[in-house]
């Protein structure tokens, strides 16, 4: 087996690009792109500067250093893998306490955009208010040594700083990250973190400064030995940190990019005022898809994804669920049939090449399903309409919170708030209103007695006749 390499001389590419977190997203998806449109003879000043702001990143760091900042990339196709090193980034920053390097290299003329995959858990959201929250520990230690940051905001803010000081045009700072509104977002941490220290500043960030919004897809799983045997098989054994992916990827940006950028319109980027609509779309099947058969999956003691979409139960709680309950809140989108592209998401999730698993998919929930399931629950209530499944969607998360599978199998922690979590999960064993006296999760929809009657009916099931009677039970009209 043999494997692609950069059609381009890498010699020639000079950097316009600072990307904060080099994980496995971020290289199957915006380098690709990237090593794309340079294989096309263009775009050859937009090469990336990797960097990263945690303890971590340094293993990363020495890692790709190692192999000249090469990435491997295998795109798990059923019909057979195909393998590539992306050339995209050129140099990777050294990883400070202070963040000394970061901010040099950010502050400098050529580079025009600065861009994240820092989770969606990274942007310091409360979870109460759905805002950025300048208390944070982390946050305030930056608001008062903004000289030395230690966040990926405060360096972005030291230099911004120090560009405006010398009379460089801002960059503009893209946010690749899933999250709804990342544009918007990016700028509410970047501009109240500035205002901790210096509020004009802030005011000048705010005004001059671009955010574009942008949606983006890959389904990437975590690299373990099983990606690094593949790597192996062609002639790559020495990579230890390659990426595997499915073989679909979408990027959806607003343009809005006065520093100008690279032209990635022509390698597959769609560029929009409507990223909205992608977005929702996306965040509502796909991801509201993800959580509705992980949960049921992970209490049946089913490992992977694709093993999970081959059981009829759980394939057809998906198909019920998103047909009856998500797709018809989902507002038009431009040039997409939506009907299609919750088929093509079917067909994503039962590809096995992936291997991705049920747990992976079960992580954080206490952060995904505010943001993934809980708006569709709050769309069909005020529409008058069935809400059934997804209060079964929400009692199979309560239900593995409780710390074990079906058959009584143990399920390690499996999201930051594990204990509370799994505190409520047990209490609301006996009586379920307990779970939802989550506010920061459910709001005002813990409050509606058609989703608090359905959604303790369903708990109360689980635990007595177990998930797969509960499925069918559902498929068959019954709950």
């Amino acid at each position: 087996m043999t494997y692609a390499t950069p059609a381009y001389d890498r010699n020639r590419l000079t950097p316009g690009i600072v990307h904060i977190g080099l994980g496995n997203f971020h290289r199957a998806h915006m380098a690709v792109y990237l090593d794309d449109l340079f294989a096309l003879g263009q775009g050859h000043d937009w090469a990336i500067l990797g960097a990263g702001v945690r303890a971590p990143d340094a293993a990363m760091r020495d890692a790709l250093k190692a192999q000249d900042c090469l990435s491997t990339v295998i795109e798990l196709d059923p019909k057979g893998q195909t393998a590539r090193r992306v050339g995209a980034m050129i140099d990777f920053l050294p990883v400070e306490v202070d963040n000394a390097s970061l901010i040099a290299a950010m502050a400098r003329p050529e580079i025009r955009i600065v861009s994240l995959t820092v989770t969606e858990g990274g942007y310091f959201i409360n979870a109460s208010t759905g805002q950025f929250d300048p208390t944070l520990p982390d946050i305030t230690a930056d608001g008062a040594n903004p000289d030395r940051p230690a966040t990926a905001f405060g360096a972005i803010v030291a230099a911004l700083k120090a560009r405006r000081a010398a009379g460089v045009q801002p960059f503009t700072v893209m946010s690749c990250d899933n999250l709804p509104g990342n544009g918007h977002v990016t700028k509410a941490a970047v501009v109240g973190l500035a205002r901790l220290s210096d509020p004009s500043l802030a005011d000048w960030i705010a005004a001059n400064v671009a955010f574009p919004n942008g949606m983006v897809d890959r389904i990437t799983p975590a690299t373990g030995p099983r990606e690094r045997a593949m790597a192996a098989k062609f002639g790559l054994g020495d990579d230890p940190v390659p990426v595997t992916c499915e073989p679909f990827r979408q990027w959806v940006l607003e343009d809005n990019f006065p520093a100008g950028r690279p032209a990635l319109e022509q390698v597959g980027v769609t560029f929009t005022p409507h990223v909205h609509a992608f977005e929702m779309m996306k965040i509502r099947i796909l991801n509201g898809g993800h959580a509705t058969i992980a949960y049921p999956g992970g209490l049946m003691d089913i490992e992977y994804v694709h093993e999970a979409m081959a059981h009829p139960l759980i394939k057809g709680f998906l198909e019920k669920v998103e047909r009856e309950e998500i797709i018809p809140y989902v507002p038009p989108v431009p040039d997409t049939n939506i009907d299609a592209y919750f088929d093509l998401i079917v067909e994503r999730f039962s590809n096995p090449e992936v291997a991705d698993t049920e747990r992976r998919l079960c992580l954080d929930g206490s952060n995904r399903q505010p943001k993934f399931i809980v708006p569709s629950i709050r769309d069909a209530l005020a529409a008058g309409g069935s809400v059934t499944g997804l209060a079964l969607v929400s009692a199979l998360w309560c239900r593995y919170c409780a710390g074990e599978t079906d058959s009584g199998t143990h399920i390690p922690p499996n999201d930051p708030n594990w204990d509370a979590l799994q505190a409520l999960a047990r209490a609301a064993k006996a009586d379920p209103k307990a779970w939802l006296t989550q506010r920061t999760i459910y709001g005002e929809v813990a409050d509606d007695a058609r989703f608090a009657t359905a959604f303790a009916d369903a708990l109360t099931r689980l635990w007595r006749d177990g998930t797969a009677h509960v499925l069918a039970e559902y498929l068959r009209g019954g709950a």
